[in-house]
């Protein structure tokens, strides 16, 4: 059996945080071949999906005091073949937003993998249709007040109505591109007027949640089913709790609140394809669902000493 997992170059890959390379390693660890591609090098030939695809042998990352403490290196890739996807047990898309035009094409090509074969994760369809921002809004009844548009005088009238508001791109990842907005604020229009490319491109508003301060809780689902959560609170003058802009991450326990939201959404994820998903709650509200490459397992691992990568595995080829 063997898995093949389309990443951005693996030498980019952080192996103490990218939740990419924990399921590599739960894969080898099961004793699965590991193969890795990019989406640059994936082909159609007489209708059926291929790609050039390396081994790789990871050097699993332990975790010592506390800390995971990685080799040098820590990846040994093998001779690249073309292989048709259809020999693997199951592909992984863990390829990094954004979700653009390349990324499209990439899912129409993964579309041609036969499901009786090759099981694709998360399905093909689904990343093209749920975007991570307005996925959410099928389920209003857990959202905060969030608002879509592209209009200046109508994304003004909302925040005068809310006092603060958060702004996100519709693309963004990471925290890129996310402003807090404050009624009244002399810069309102030109972060409008940036944001939305001059009225050309619509953003997402949101009304501001104060348990932002506490943490952005991110909860891993499988199938629908809630399995580890980790917060991520803001430091210092920063709004923004995520990793990526300098989050500090917490042990935080998965609610009733957090699982009724996760029952909201668990129907349409599994009717969707989407298998492997992390969701954001801020303050009991749902306010993104992550499908293209969810992270956060290496931080629940090391708080709260599970091991869910290989529970993820299990449940992807068992």
């Amino acid at each position: 059996m063997s898995v093949a997992f389309i990443i951005d170059p693996i030498a980019s890959l952080d192996p103490g945080h990218d939740t990419s390379v924990a399921l590599m390693e739960a894969a080898q660890q099961m004793g699965l071949e590991v193969w890795v591609t990019e989406i640059s090098q994936l082909v159609i030939r007489d209708g059926q999906a291929w790609a050039r695809l390396a081994p790789v042998q990871l050097v699993p990352a332990q975790l010592v005091a506390g800390q995971w403490q990685v080799a040098s290196p820590w990846f040994h890739l093998g001779t690249p073949e073309w292989r048709s996807l259809e020999d693997f047990t199951a592909v992984w898309m863990r390829k990094d937003p954004p979700v653009n035009t390349a990324y499209l094409y990439a899912t129409y090509c993964l579309d041609l993998v036969n499901p009786q074969k090759t099981r694709v994760l998360n399905a093909p369809a689904a990343l093209r249709h749920a975007n991570e921002k307005m996925y959410g809004l099928r389920f209003s009844s857990v959202m905060p007040h969030t608002l879509v548009s592209s209009d200046k005088q109508v994304i003004r009238e909302f925040v005068q109505r809310q006092g603060t508001a958060v702004l996100k791109p519709l693309g963004g990842k990471a925290g890129e591109g996310i402003l807090f907005l404050q009624a009244g604020d002399r810069n309102l229009n030109s972060m409008i007027e940036i944001s939305t490319q001059q009225g050309q491109l619509p953003v997402m508003v949101q009304e501001y949640l104060p348990a932002a301060k506490e943490g952005d809780k991110r909860i891993i689902l499988l199938n629908g089913e809630p399995i580890g959560a980790v917060n991520r609170i803001p430091t210092g003058d920063e709004f923004r709790g995520n990793m990526a802009t300098g989050g500090r991450v917490a042990a935080i326990d998965i609610t009733e609140r957090d699982r009724h939201i996760c029952q909201v959404l668990a129907p349409s994820l599994r009717q969707d394809g989407l298998y492997f998903v992390g969701i954001d709650i801020i303050g009991g509200y749902l306010t993104e669902v992550n499908v293209t490459s969810p992270t956060g397992i290496r931080e629940i691992d090391r708080l709260s000493g599970t091991r869910l990568a290989e529970q993820v595995m299990a449940g992807v080829v068992g």
